[in-house]
């Protein structure tokens, strides 16, 4: 596949495509987002070894998502079975995903770890306060203040960040180009860099989508005297937006790289 570079305003396209691809067909991709949280949820019951598979597993989650994006532009229904999709490729693509999960996971233990020994425990403690019941205020603001609890999530936001570069593109490329997963991690930092500009577009677009929402939901829930719905009005909101989120990432990839061969990967399709 051949890398290609975009304008940084296709960052925003990438948002808009996602939204237009969503409300196409919103049940489907509430689907896929749904079987995703509860894969998660099933994951994180068993002790040890479930927080590790729920990590190993997530680029091939992203990789689905991407997948059902282009079922839905081909006009068909995406289904879960999206997630499983890339499982019956080629072994040695599959090997080849399996350890960019692992390598994943391993990389995301590492990054807490290390923000712990910066936070020095701050965040644990904080998250404990919280959950008490009897927390009073000033114990809660007392923790939030503490320098080292924002040192400790500067680096997990930043390795978090950094982290994500190489992975963004990776499984893709080693379905759709046949990469193998050190060439595709390479390759992946090259289109994320190349295309800087494109990407900076595409994380604020979406910052300020989040930021607006917000603020015409605490707006309107204000005027009609309901302040009180904020909170639960969130929920859903998070989870609508995270599932466009994941379904504006096919997007992304499709710009990035050009298929060699014609029918290897179709060039996006603008929605109406």
């Amino acid at each position: 596949m051949k890398l290609q570079i975009v304008p940084a305003r296709q960052g925003a396209q990438w948002v808009r495509r996602g939204f237009a691809v969503f409300f196409k067909q919103p049940m489907a991709f509430a689907g896929l987002f749904a079987a995703f949280l509860f894969a998660v949820f099933l994951l994180l019951l068993v002790p040890l070894i479930g927080a590790l598979a729920m990590l190993a597993l997530l680029p091939l989650a992203s990789l689905g998502f991407m997948l059902g994006t282009r079922i839905a532009l081909e006009g068909r229904f995406p289904t879960p079975a999206a997630f499983i999709t890339p499982l019956r490729a080629s072994k040695g693509q599959r090997i080849a995903l399996i350890k960019l999960g692992l390598l994943y996971a391993a990389a995301t233990f590492a990054i807490m770890w290390i923000s712990d020994l910066i936070d020095g425990g701050a965040l644990d403690a904080l998250m404990e306060t919280m959950s008490a019941g009897s927390a009073t205020p000033d114990a809660i603001a007392e923790k939030t203040l503490d320098p080292q609890l924002f040192a400790g999530l500067i680096a997990r936001f930043g390795l978090a960040g950094l982290l994500s570069i190489p992975f963004w593109h990776a499984p893709a490329l080693v379905l759709w180009g046949e990469q193998s997963w050190a060439k595709s991690l390479f390759f992946s930092t090259m289109a994320c860099w190349r295309n800087k500009g494109a990407f900076a577009v595409y994380t604020l677009v979406w910052m300020g989508v989040i930021m607006l929402f917000a603020l015409l939901t605490n707006l309107i829930l204000a005027m009609v005297g309901q302040a009180e719905l904020i909170k639960v009005a969130a929920v859903p909101a998070s989870l609508i937006l995270s599932t466009i989120f994941y379904a504006s990432l096919y997007f992304t990839f499709a710009d990035c790289f050009q298929a060699d061969a014609p029918a290897a990967l179709p060039a996006p399709v603008p929605v109406a």
